[in-house]
């Protein structure tokens, strides 16, 4: 499975936030649409694309303009650096070593030792 575009996660986050503006459920969007609670979830994470047409629909029943349904490109550049690393921590925790490294961190309870630990790791890659 192809991994979402940053503006097809954009795009499902404006609209998650449109409908909890109206106080739409995701049921409530769903009735309108024609569609599952569950294909609004899909849509909400990014997880599945959205069309023109269903995007089209979207907006009218939102009372906006289509073009408020995509990001505004300085969302889209200030996004692209946090989108990039989100991808390459999510590709880490699913490494062995990743893994391993997040057990073994969780299994810390002192909070302070977790600071000292994550200050000694970032001045360990500032070198």
């Amino acid at each position: 499975m192809k991994n979402p575009e940053l503006v097809d996660i954009l795009v499902a986050q404006r609209i998650r936030a449109l409908r909890k503006e109206r106080g739409m459920s995701q049921s409530h969007l769903a009735k309108k649409l024609g569609l599952t609670f569950q294909q609004i979830q899909k849509y909400e994470r990014g997880i599945n694309r959205i069309g023109a047409g269903r995007l089209f629909e979207l907006s009218r029943i939102f009372g906006v303009p289509i073009q408020a349904m995509y990001p505004r490109s300085e969302d889209t550049d200030s996004a692209a650096g946090r989108f990039s690393d989100a991808r390459k921590a999510s590709e880490f925790l699913l490494s062995a070593d990743g893994w391993r490294l997040c057990r073994a961190f969780l299994s810390i309870s002192d909070p302070k030792l977790r600071n000292k630990i994550v200050a000694l790791v970032q001045d360990l890659a500032e070198k």
